[in-house]
C-alpha cells in the first residue's frame, strides 16, 4: 500500500511505543498483553484522532480552508484534537457539540470541555442528543461563507476514508514495530467508535496481508449496524488505496455487550478495568472509548474467546483528559453528569 500518494502533515516525531504490560500479564497468568500507546501521540495531549487528522488536514490546506468544522460529544477527543490542529496550522476551528446525555454541556467543565476554551475555539455551537449535526456543521459552514471565508468540514471522529488512512498506516508501524521486536500477535483488540480507526486498522492488516484477526468492542452501537459502519468505510477506504484483497463484511468482528446503558454513560467494568491499568501499569485509559475496549477484553479474556492464542495486541486510542470530566463516577459521588463532573 502506497500512503506517500495522499498529502499529510506530520504532529508526532516518530513512532509510538509498543510494549508488554509485564504486570497485567502476570496478574492475569497469561497470554502475554502488549500495547500500542497511541495515547502518546502528538498535539494536544494525544489519542487515536491526531493519526486521521495529519491526512484531514492536509487536505483542508490543499483546499484552501482557513477555517475546520467538527463535531462530537460534549467531552469528544476528536473535536479536543482537531482544534489543536487548527492551533499549529493556523487556522480557526468551531465545534458542534451534541448533548447525547441530556443537560451534560457546561463551558465551565473540566477535561476537554476546558481544554477548548483553553486552546481558543472560535465558537462552540450546542445541540441536543440526535439532532441533525451534519445538518449544522454544514449550517455553519453557509454562513462562513457568506462572510467570505473558506471552511472545511471534518466528520465526527474524523471518521472517512481520508482519515481512516492514520489508521491504515498506524497497522503498517505496528507490524513493523512487532517484527523488530521479534514478536508473534495472534489477535489485536481496539475500540469501535466512529469506525475510522477500526476501519482503517483492518484494512491496513488486511492489505499487507497479515492476517491477525482484529476485534472491536463497541462503544455506542449495536453489533449490526457497527459491523455494518465498519464494513462500509473499509470497503471505501480500500478502494481509495486501489487494494487488490477484498475485504469481507465477515472480516469485521464486532461485541456490543460492552456499551452498557449508551454512549458516554460508565459501567462497572469500565470503572475497574481504568483502576486496573492505572494500578498496575500506570497507563490512563479514558472512561468513554479505551475503558470499555479494555473491559471487553478483560471479560472476554475470562470467557476463553482468546484461547490458544499466545500474544495480545491493545489499540490504546486515548482519550485520558476526559477523566477529569468523571472524576465524581469514580469516587462514587451520585448528582452529577457525564462530560460535565460527573453522572446522573
Amino acid at each position: 500500500m502506497n500512503l506517500a500518494q495522499f498529502p499529510r502533515r506530520r504532529y508526532t516525531a516518530g513512532w509510538t511505543p509498543l510494549e508488554k504490560l509485564e504486570n497485567l500479564t502476570r496478574l492475569l497468568g497469561g497470554p502475554n498483553i502488549y500495547i500500542k500507546r497511541d495515547d502518546l501521540l502528538g498535539l494536544a495531549a494525544g489519542g487515536n484522532k491526531t493519526r486521521k487528522l495529519e491526512f484531514l488536514m492536509a487536505d483542508a490546506l490543499a483546499q484552501g480552508a482557513d477555517t475546520v468544522i467538527t463535531c462530537g460529544a460534549v467531552q469528544s477527543n476528536h473535536c479536543r484534537l482537531t482544534l489543536a490542529a487548527a492551533v499549529k496550522e493556523g487556522l480557526h476551528c468551531q465545534l458542534v457539540l451534541e448533548q447525547r446525555v441530556p443537560n451534560s454541556y457546561r463551558r465551565h467543565a473540566s477535561g476537554n470541555n476546558f481544554l477548548y476554551d483553553l486552546l481558543g475555539v472560535e465558537a462552540v455551537h450546542v445541540v441536543e442528543g440526535g439532532s441533525d449535526v451534519n445538518g449544522k456543521m454544514e449550517e455553519v459552514a453557509a454562513d462562513l461563507v457568506k462572510q467570505g471565508r473558506k471552511p472545511y468540514i471534518i466528520p465526527g471522529g474524523g471518521s472517512n476514508p481520508i482519515g481512516a488512512l492514520g489508521y491504515v498506516s498506524c497497522a503498517q508501524e505496528t507490524l513493523a514495530q512487532l517484527f523488530d521486536m521479534g514478536v508473534n500477535i495472534d489477535h489485536i483488540v481496539l475500540t469501535s467508535g466512529s469506525a475510522g480507526t477500526h476501519a482503517g486498522f483492518l484494512t491496513g492488516i488486511l492489505g499487507e496481508n497479515a492476517n491477525i484477526p482484529v476485534t472491536g468492542i463497541s462503544i455506542n452501537r449495536k453489533k449490526e449496524p457497527q459491523t455494518d459502519l465498519v464494513f462500509g468505510l473499509a470497503q471505501k477506504t480500500a478502494a481509495k488505496l486501489n487494494l487488490q484483497r477484498e475485504i469481507r463484511r465477515e472480516d469485521v468482528v464486532v461485541f456490543d455487550d460492552y456499551v452498557g446503558e449508551g454512549y458516554s454513560r460508565p459501567t462497572q467494568g469500565m470503572l475497574d478495568a481504568v483502576r486496573l491499568l492505572a494500578s498496575k501499569e500506570a497507563i490512563l485509559l479514558d472512561p468513554v472509548y479505551t475503558g470499555k475496549a479494555m473491559a471487553g477484553m478483560l471479560d472476554l479474556l475470562k470467557k476463553g474467546y482468546f484461547d490458544g492464542d499466545k500474544n495480545i495486541l491493545f489499540l490504546h486510542t486515548g482519550g485520558s483528559p476526559a477523566l477529569f470530566a468523571y472524576t465524581d463516577v469514580f469516587f462514587g459521588i451520585q448528582g452529577g453528569t457525564p462530560g460535565a463532573g460527573g453522572y446522573r
